[in-house]
């Protein structure tokens, strides 16, 4: 059977990870997954572990840094030089959320953090989502997002950041051909496809039809990543067919978190890398330079799409 490079397949350590489950609310301070699988990370600038404790428990890894634009650029300066220093590799700048999107269910539940947690790449109470203040009947991550991000966010924040550091740029958001041309013209390494999980903006296509678009548009001239929506080995593999360098997932790890801790993250990653390599075999590519688009067949959705 060949031998997927695991870095086609990397984990995305997600806002907030520690609520998952009590006794594994650690997991993401020790972070041992990703390095005994062999794959990259992204680590949420709102984790519930800082990116020095993660850098400490995971050293070998392969890591990156997920930013948003806040409202005060000396909070978002200050954390690309502490993932300098930690040596993170790369920003991934999410480019989609000027506001929350409507999350009901966080609305019904008037969401906030229990109080042993807080986003530990922060020391004020309030960038640390843990000031204990009443956020009335609406969602507490809706509340802080629109008091600290910057809603104005543009182009003009993508040169200012491609000044601020030499460590490659990936805009984590795009789902358009323009976007990612004007991207590319900045000087940005990559473009992180991506719909935030569908949690924005009802109607939003789905990230595998937009990738095509999006590889053609930038032309070889930084390269692509996928996330949302990969359950399987084969979704992997029809992501890099269609042109990305890797795929990011997320919510599968929440949930091997959440059924059996540390080992269950790893679980869920080997389960992927080894059901890729199977899809690999059966479509007779032995190496993932020959995946490529002779391997998919596309049929017409009746569906309307924003």
């Amino acid at each position: 059977m060949p031998e997927a490079s695991c870095p086609s397949l990397c984990m995305i350590i997600t806002a907030l990870g520690r609520m998952t489950r009590k006794p594994w609310q650690r997991m993401w301070q020790r972070s041992p997954a990703c390095q005994a699988v062999g794959t990259g990370m992204m680590l949420s600038s709102w984790a519930t572990s800082s990116m020095e404790e993660v850098a400490a428990a995971a050293p070998a890894a392969l890591r990156w840094l997920q930013l948003y634009a806040y409202k005060e650029r000396r909070v978002t300066a200050a954390l690309v030089r502490r993932a300098e220093s930690a040596g993170f590799r790369g920003i991934f700048l999410t480019v989609d959320t000027p506001y929350l999107g409507r999350r009901r269910a966080d609305v019904r539940n008037r969401f906030r953090l229990p109080p042993h947690l807080s986003l530990k790449n922060f020391s004020s109470s309030d960038l640390a989502f843990s000031s204990g203040k009443d956020f009335g009947e609406d969602s507490g991550l809706a509340v802080y997002v629109a008091e600290a991000i910057d809603a104005t966010v543009s182009w003009e924040d993508v040169k200012w950041l491609r000044a601020l550091t030499s460590l490659p740029i990936v805009l984590k958001g795009i789902l358009r051909a323009d976007d990612a041309r004007e991207a590319v013209k900045l000087g940005v390494n990559g473009i992180l496809v991506s719909n935030h999980g569908a949690r924005q903006l009802d109607g939003v296509p789905a990230t595998i039809d937009v990738l095509p678009e999006i590889v053609e548009a930038v032309e070889g001239k930084v390269e692509v990543f996928l996330d949302g929506g990969v359950r399987k080995g084969t979704d992997v593999l029809k992501a890099l067919a269609l042109g990305a360098k890797a795929v990011f997932v997320g919510r599968p790890v929440l949930w091997g978190l959440a059924y059996q801790g540390e080992e269950g993250a790893k679980e869920v990653l080997q389960m992927l890398k080894e059901e890729f390599c199977l899809a690999m075999a059966l479509t007779g590519c032995r190496r993932v330079e020959e995946i490529d688009r002779t391997l998919i067949r596309r049929h017409q959705a009746l569906l309307s799409k924003i």
